[in-house]
């Protein structure tokens, strides 16, 4: 699936950060089609032991899988989900019947047990299969490329299900996994096993045999095979990184990046069970990243990349949550997908201080309001691949622990993490165990916080009303004043902020209902009032609102949507006239369309805008030399590719863009390329 149109991807570090997460939670919520509730499990396979062979020159599969497995007493049928281009030869019991089973219109197989099963009597089958995947046939979800056997990097992830699941990402299994490959490739999963072994492949040629054994209760079901160089690595201890030959020169510094992060996210977190990490590079084909345990993966072209910092980053922190402790149910996914998002945040800020936090709060804020229509609580009503279960799962549930940190402070909320994760290792973890959790460790009452942010939608809009009258006696000011809200079931406190001639007096405010009083003195006159200044509460505001209708456009744009997302860019006009933002992805969509007379204009109204955010400016100038080279006024392309150099803004290598487009004319790219 094409995340964002690849015209200018360069240009939007809102678009690359949106992209860097959305296919992460695609690849971790893949349990089920939406129903009105969530299913009870027909089966759980609790270990598997599989022995595979790949062909890369024929994108050959051939496989042999046993499960030990539980099925609801006296089934009938049982289901597992199964890649679709994968063609079962045989299926078999532990005492060597061979079962019959049959596909469904939605891909799964249908098995009928030999005996009826008896309940938590665990059984034995073996699955022996084999097909070839290109990656251009069919996959288990549409629109995702999630396996593809190939040179020069094969992967097998395990949303592909290349092997039979089930409880996708909720029900957790041991896997001991035997892989076979052409001689020379390196092969990347979990619980690795010593050296290869060298080996006779099925056409009679020489090849390596890797062996994996996670024995912890998990998923473990990704496997990378490649022609990789390496290992990079910043020193013992640290995580070890494999890129292929293109993409090597980026090897050092992803490894200097990779092992701040794991050293970060270890002391925030505690260690993991296992202390090797292998950082991995993945083709441009697939998912822009993915995790398992031991193992991270990110795109190639994103690994020289600034966004691939921040994408390295969440998906080093789903090897906690969401490899280490999973979500118990998909209306649980908002604890691991959230807190991994603002696992990412957190190092932003150890990275870069406060302001850089909050400005990647904007874009979370506005991810997190983006479809709030129902409570987190109720979130598995929606499917696992639709912008709203995403935006509410990773966005909203960021924006619950960043609150939640605002509320019990940050060493309370370290202690509260660390003992989620020790108590729930390898298990997973329900909202009502991870409240539990938070009110032990912080010593405080936290069910409204919980019940207004996970069990309720909408988010306060605040206005301030008040009053300053002088004391006598040199004594100073007193502000009375009242906090207008429009929620009336909102019970949190916010912090006012009273700015004076002489000293700044914070003071807590319990906001309950639509109105809420509050007396300051200060000494010093009062000249600015605040409401939560440092944003640690989940807010609207118009500004906000103007963000969410670009981001809904964005994601319009990903579907391939142009018109509805001129449609929602218009809407964040309507709210604010000069967003040069608005205007500038206005630009983008009518470029696409070739448009080009309408695309000037809408960058000239970027340029004459608000100037947010600041590389609006640098790009509308590349986007409009472009244009003038497109349609023949070279002369005019080079000025603006000048005005663009002389912005001294290089946000996502846009003046050195600019400067190649100084030494030739720009043309549209070829197809393929």
């Amino acid at each position: 699936m094409r995340l964002m149109i690849e015209m200018n991807r360069k240009c939007s570090l809102r678009r690359l950060a949106f992209s860097a997460i959305l296919p992460i939670l695609a690849a971790a919520s893949l349990a089920a089609q939406p129903t009105a509730r969530p299913e009870r499990p027909t089966l759980n396979i609790s270990a598997y032991v599989i022995d595979a062979e790949i062909d890369t020159a024929t994108h050959k599969l051939t496989a042999k899988a046993a499960l030990t497995l539980t099925a609801p007493e006296n089934a009938e049928m049982v289901s597992f989900g199964f890649h679709p281009a994968l063609k079962v030869n045989k299926i078999t019991d532990d005492k060597g019947k061979v079962l019959t089973g049959e596909r469904s219109a939605d891909g799964t197989i249908r098995v009928t047990p030999a005996t009826p099963p008896v309940a938590d009597q665990p059984m034995h089958w073996t699955f022996d299969y084999e097909g070839v995947i290109t990656g251009n046939e069919d996959g288990p979800v549409e629109g995702l490329k999630l396996a593809a056997i190939q040179e020069p990097i094969t992967y097998l992830l395990y949303p592909a299900r290349w092997f039979p699941t089930t409880g996708f990402m909720t029900d957790r299994f041991t896997a001991e996994i035997h892989m076979r490959v052409p001689q020379g490739m390196k092969v990347f999963g979990s619980g690795a096993q010593g050296q290869p072994k060298t080996v006779k492949l099925a056409d009679g040629k020489p090849g390596d045999e890797y062996d994996f054994n996670w024995n912890k209760p998990g998923f473990p079901g990704t496997i990378i095979a490649g022609r990789f160089v390496g290992p990079v690595s910043a020193g013992m201890g640290s995580p070890n990184v494999y890129l292929t030959v293109s993409h090597q020169a980026a090897g050092n510094q992803l490894a200097q990046t990779a092992s701040r992060q794991f050293a970060f996210f270890t002391d925030k977190f505690g260690a993991l069970e296992s202390g090797r990490v292998n950082v991995v590079e993945l083709p441009d084909d697939t998912l822009p990243a993915m995790y398992a345990p031991e193992l991270t993966a990110i795109m190639g072209s994103r690994t020289g990349d600034k966004s691939g910092v921040r994408l390295l980053a969440n998906t080093m922190a789903h090897l906690w949550w969401g490899s280490e402790v999973s979500p118990k149910t998909l209306n649980d996914a908002w604890i691991t997908n959230g807190m991994s998002r603002y696992g990412e945040l957190m190092y932003i800020e150890d990275e870069n201080g406060k302001t850089a936090l909050k400005t990647a709060l904007q874009d979370v804020s506005a991810g997190a309001l983006a479809y709030d229509t129902i409570p987190l609580s109720s979130v598995s009503r929606l499917s696992p691949f639709s912008p709203e279960f995403q935006s509410m799962t990773l966005e909203k549930g960021a924006e619950i622990f960043h609150m939640l940190r605002g509320e019990i402070g940050d060493k309370a909320f370290s202690t509260v993490l660390k003992a989620a994760l020790s108590q729930y290792t390898d298990k997973g973890i329900r909202a009502t165990d991870f409240y539990k959790v938070a009110e032990a460790q912080s010593q405080q009452q936290l069910t409204p916080f919980f019940s207004q942010w996970v069990d309720g939608t909408g988010a306060p809009t605040f206005t301030n009303k008040y009053s300053v009258y002088r004391l006598g006696n040199n004594k100073g000011f007193r502000t009375i004043g009242q906090i207008n809200q429009d929620l009336d079931l909102f019970n949190m406190p916010v912090n006012l902020r009273v700015e004076t001639d002489g000293k700044t007096v914070d003071q807590k405010v319990d906001v309950v209902g639509t109105d809420s009083q509050y007396t300051v003195d200060t000494f010093g006159r009062p000249r600015r009032i605040s409401i939560d200044p440092g944003d640690w509460v989940l807010k609207s505001s118009p500004d906000l609102q103007v963000r969410i209708a670009i981001l809904k456009g964005q994601q319009l744009v990903a579907q391939n949507d142009l018109v509805g997302a001129l449609a929602e860019y218009q809407k964040a006009l309507q709210a604010n006239s000069q967003s040069s933002l608005a205007s500038y992805r206005i630009g983008e969509v009518l470029f696409t369309q070739r448009n080009y007379q309408a695309a000037v204009n809408a960058y000239r109204d970027a340029l004459r805008g608000d100037g947010e955010p600041r590389w609006t400016e640098v790009w509308s100038h590349i986007a409009i030399g472009k244009i003038f080279d497109l349609t023949g006024q070279r002369d005019r392309a080079v000025q603006e590719y000048r005005l663009a150099v002389q912005t001294n803004d290089n946000t996502q290598g846009a003046v050195n863009e600019a400067r190649q487009w100084l030494s030739k004319p720009y043309k549209i790219p070829e197809a393929g390329q």
